[in-house]
């Protein structure tokens, strides 16, 4: 859907200028903004410091990453990479990833805020599984020796976790 117009008096006479929708900086400078095609802002008008806590990095992960799932951020023989998180090998997650992502793809990382991508939840605490997934029921020190605990969030529905990432404990 194109922007919505409005008019505005140019060098004295009236033309139809259409709002601007995402900015490209300061050739935008004095425009009027109007929301998307979601009916929400474009996160390049608002800002630095104001929208999602994310980053952009490249998947290193020979199945590469599904919507939802929880990532691990690590050095990949000097490139700053991004894989499956896992409690089963000490991959723990720094955050997750909103849409599907090829090995050797920029993938966006949120680090906090609703991961809206799941499915199966009940409402509570939700921790970290194995290949990037989810489990809702605490490991034990005793059973579960050389795995990592780690609290991602609160479930809020069968889909959606309030993401927020705690430290790993080593079992």
């Amino acid at each position: 859907m194109a922007a919505k117009s409005l008019l505005r008096l140019v060098a004295g006479k009236i033309q139809a200028i259409q709002a601007t929708v995402s900015s490209a900086g300061a050739g935008n400078d004095g425009d009027i903004v109007a929301l998307d095609g979601t009916g929400k802002l474009d996160l390049s008008v608002l800002p630095v410091g104001v929208g999602p806590d994310t980053k952009v990095l490249p998947v290193s992960d020979a199945t590469g990453l599904a919507a939802g799932d929880y990532v691990n951020i690590f050095d990949d023989l000097g490139t700053e990479s991004v894989r499956l998180a896992d409690n089963s090998n000490g991959r723990a997650a720094h955050g997750f990833v909103k849409a599907a992502f090829a090995d050797a793809a920029s993938a966006t990382i949120y680090f906090e805020g609703a991961n809206t991508d799941l499915s199966g939840l009940t409402t509570g605490r939700v921790y970290l599984g194995t290949v990037g997934g989810t489990i809702q029921t605490p490991l034990a020190p005793v059973t579960d020796t050389g795995k990592i605990h780690q609290l991602l969030g609160v479930s809020l529905s069968a889909t959606e976790v309030n993401t927020d990432i705690d430290d790993c404990i080593q079992l």
